[in-house]
């Protein structure tokens, strides 16, 4: 059972990365004027948006791409301790 722990908490924290990679992604796209049309970028601004937890117009500086990175980066740290914390008590469970 301890082995079953384990590995869920290993896919909780592979989902958590991969969460915290979109939104770091969809930062850099937009701070390096990335085609926004293109498919790629267009996927990553969709999962980086779903994931944003609301966040994306919490600070409103003048620049664009100062928002996109500061709102988007404070998602992206929010699910970096999200994903710590659930992880946390998962290892932490007893059967």
């Amino acid at each position: 059972m301890r082995r079953g722990v384990g590995i869920l908490a290993t896919v909780l924290r592979v989902i958590g990365m991969i969460i915290f990679a979109i939104l770091v992604i969809h930062i850099l796209l937009v701070v390096f004027d990335a085609n926004q049309a293109n498919a790629f970028a267009t996927f990553i601004r969709s999962g980086a948006n779903l994931f944003s937890l609301g966040l994306t117009d919490l600070f409103t500086p003048k620049d664009p791409k100062v928002a996109v990175g500061v709102n988007y980066g404070i998602a992206a740290v929010v699910w970096l301790v999200i994903t710590g914390i659930v992880v946390g008590l998962v290892r932490r469970v007893r059967f």
